[in-house]
């Protein structure tokens, strides 16, 4: 005859229960469709001390609050929608159809103003450089990539000369590889993401608030307000199709002028949890 479970034995089963609710929330965005997931709040150590990556260091403790992320990098179709509902002036389509095809795959040759155009009219934000981060780890700390420590090409979209996917040098469908600890898919590989910071390479080692940080001399709602005025560099994360297999580190931080737009660079949105 079986044992009956312990008052602590069921304790923890409801705790894990709870917390697998909590990770698997998920959403439908209503003006552009999008699955979205809920990052719940949490605290987690930021950066990388492995790699020589000076920029990524000195790890340091980061609390942040819950919000909701886009599962996948925002596509082509919902950019086409983007573009017809809302007038944007957008003409770099015949530059996408070579690195991007289908309407399922992820809007690239877009600069980060695009990037903040959509958001905007979406009703979400692009994430902070921390939010980005915590996302991707997809509650798996102290690895160098969102799955642990070693990368096959089974685990994601790179520049890798023995690769044999099909979509080698381009992007690949979104969702074409397995999700992360949050369900979140492709945040390494595939195409950069833009985050809303500026980038300071000494940011890590500054004396500054650890609750929700942003590298940035406007807040999050001065950002969004003041966008088109906006001329330093910004971050990008998460490596691309086009990237050595160092640079899909969840920790790895790069950055380009806002304008640039290139066959490798997309993003996807966050919302603020009401």
């Amino acid at each position: 005859m079986k044992k009956p479970l312990s008052i602590v034995a069921l304790s923890s089963l409801l705790v894990w229960f709870a917390v697998d609710l909590i990770y698997a929330e998920e959403i439908t965005w209503q003006k552009d469709g999008a699955k979205m997931v809920l990052i719940p709040s949490g605290t987690f150590e930021m950066g990388d001390h492995m790699g020589n990556m000076v920029n990524a260091t000195p790890v340091h403790k980061v609390e942040l609050s819950a919000f909701y992320m886009d599962i996948h990098e925002v596509t082509v179709g919902q950019f086409k929608q983007f573009v017809r509902g809302s007038g944007y002036n957008y003409n770099r389509w015949d530059d996408i159809i070579k690195y991007s095809p289908t309407d399922d795959h992820p809007i690239v040759f877009v600069t980060w103003y695009d990037a903040m155009a959509y958001s905007q009219w979406a009703g979400k934000r692009l994430p902070t450089e921390a939010e980005w981060e915590y996302a991707a780890r997809g509650n798996l700390g102290g690895k160098l990539y969102p799955w642990g420590d070693n990368v096959s090409r089974d685990n994601a979209n790179y520049l890798n000369p023995d690769s044999k996917h099909k979509w080698y040098k381009q992007a690949a469908p979104v969702g074409s590889f397995a999700a992360n600890g949050f369900g979140l898919l492709d945040v390494a590989g595939n195409v950069w993401e833009w985050c809303l910071d500026s980038y300071d390479n000494r940011f890590y080692r500054k004396r500054i608030l650890r609750k929700d940080p942003i590298s940035a001399r406007l807040n999050i709602e001065g950002l969004t307000e003041n966008y088109a005025r906006i001329t330093s560099n910004r971050i990008l994360r998460g490596g691309s199709w086009h990237s050595a297999v160092g640079n899909m580190r969840v920790a790895y931080r790069y950055n380009s002028i806002p304008r640039a737009n290139t066959s490798y660079v997309g993003f996807r949105c966050v919302a603020n949890v009401d």
